[in-house]
């Protein structure tokens, strides 16, 4: 009999994301088998009784509910995380905090600062172990970056800046609204590619270099009206289709950054490049076992870009995996963000991104959203401690 502590999980949304959370709760005890945490999946919930029981019994969970205030009101359940769209956040986070629950939830945190506030508020009164799945930063080669940059390798920071690069949008006859398609609607979404991409560049960003202190952007809407899955007629699109900006960092250097869902032969491109003063390091998501490396103190005959295949064992998280030379992929991030809280968990330390970390990401999307609405620069107001 397993000696380990049991998480009991109730899980709120049955989508892309629930399966990317529940794969990681189902692998991270066997390759993280020194964790005294073990996730028992106890619960799913979803409005549609028979999606959600397919679910559950795709993926183990022993009991479902069709109303997460049900699920929140259950005493066998330890943490709540939220795979929901982003308009239902807030609701299920407060609400479960006050239950003394703990709270895992997607990116971003909330559609506004305004609305995100109150999350902050509710986790840090409860008191209850929280996270914001941005999971990126859980990337060996991500991580890889982080320890490069914090150990001085790179000196200091002149550009950083990063892309994230889709095309599934640009069919006029895409609807939008609905269960497959509420990233385009902006009452559940809150903005486009804004909160959805860019706030996963943002994070990434500010987690490598430090705070972003003031922006200016522009956005565009290509398709100015779609039909709505909810009404069956065309309704004014109000989400941004793209978005650029230019800022500062808290430390002097300069940052560019471009997300778009019209850049025809990109699904899914997520890139980044850091230059410094005597090194310069760039990532690209297509090819995510690897960072590339430049370093200028190299001898000149030898000097050039160098490609690190992520995939040893003295790299980040990859001990845990195969032998060296055989990559990992997207999910295993979920894993390792899961295992990063269990960890957290048994030490009584904060697992970041927490809540509040989440709310300064927030703060930056709103401040280029605002910007792009102004045609101003827009300080952020972000304090970034972390």
């Amino acid at each position: 009999m397993s000696s380990k502590k049991e998480l009991r999980i109730g899980l709120v949304g049955y989508g892309f994301m629930g399966r990317t959370h529940s794969n990681g709760y189902r692998r991270v005890g066997n390759f993280f088998p020194e964790l005294e945490y073990q996730p028992v999946l106890k619960a799913i919930c979803g409005r549609n009784l028979e999606r959600t029981q397919a679910f559950a019994d795709q993926w183990g969970y022993e009991s479902v509910e069709t109303d997460w205030r049900k699920l929140i009101a259950r005493t066998d359940i330890d943490a709540i995380d939220i795979c929901t769209p982003n308009n239902m956040h807030a609701e299920i986070a407060i609400a479960a905090a006050e239950a003394g629950k703990m709270v895992l939830c997607e990116k971003p945190l909330a559609r506004t600062v305004a609305e995100a506030q109150p999350m902050v508020d509710a986790i840090e009164k409860a008191g209850v172990p929280n996270t914001v799945y941005f999971n990126y930063r859980r990337l060996p080669s991500v991580t890889l970056a982080k320890q490069l940059i914090d150990a001085g390798k790179l000196g200091k920071i002149f550009h950083y800046r990063a892309n994230f690069l889709q095309d599934w949008t640009i069919s006029p006859e895409l609807p939008q609204g609905g269960e497959g398609l509420w990233r385009l609607d902006n009452e559940a979404a809150g903005s486009g590619v804004t909160g959805d991409l860019l706030a996963h560049c943002i994070d990434t960003a500010m987690w490598l270099n430090g705070g972003i202190k003031d922006v200016s952007a522009m956005t565009e809407t290509f398709i100015k009206e779609r039909v709505h899955t909810g009404t069956g007629e065309k309704q004014k699109v109000t989400i941004d289709d793209a978005c650029l900006f230019h800022c500062h960092f808290d430390n002097g250097s300069l940052g560019l950054f471009e997300s778009t869902r019209y850049a025809r032969g990109h699904k899914a491109l997520y890139t980044f490049e850091i230059n410094g003063e005597h090194a310069s390091i760039k990532w690209n998501l297509h090819d995510l076992s690897r960072l590339e490396y430049f370093d200028h103190r190299d001898e000149s005959q030898e000097r050039g870009w160098r490609s690190i295949h992520v995939t040893d064992g003295d790299h980040p998280y990859m001990d845990k995996w195969w032998v060296p030379g055989l990559s990992i992929g997207y999910e295993h991030s979920f894993v390792h963000q899961i295992a990063d809280f269990l960890k957290a968990l048994q030490e009584g330390k904060p697992c970041s991104p927490t809540f509040r970390e989440a709310q300064e990401t927030q703060k930056v999307c709103e401040a280029v959203l605002e910007s792009a609405k102004t045609k101003s620069w827009k300080d952020t107001g972000v304090n970034w401690k972390f």
